[in-house]
């Protein structure tokens, strides 16, 4: 996480949010779903990436509208383009 983020991520509001969403997905990977596969979803991602600017914006923060549930691998494909790896379904690493 960047360091701007680190006390948003660990604030109480967020926490309940990533939970409440979560549960709304039936803790289910979204992306994994759309292709007939039934993984956890582990990891409540912005769609719409958060910055210094946008991160006190609940409507960016903490909108359903811009949040998804994924798995490890699903978030990894999600940033690909700023990594040379990828994050396995059970966290192992998988070099590009």
């Amino acid at each position: 996480m960047k360091p701007f983020a680190q006390s948003f991520y660990k604030s109480r509001t967020w926490q309940e949010t990533r939970e409440a969403y979560a549960k709304s997905k039936g803790y289910l990977c979204e992306n994994c779903l759309k292709k007939g596969l039934y993984n956890p979803g582990v990891i409540v991602h912005h769609i719409k990436e958060l910055t210094p600017e946008n991160i006190n914006d609940p409507k960016v923060s903490l909108s359903f509208d811009n949040l998804r549930l994924v798995c490890r691998k699903c978030h990894a494909e999600e940033h690909a383009h700023k990594r040379r790896y990828l994050i396995g379904l059970i966290g192992e690493i998988i070099i590009k």
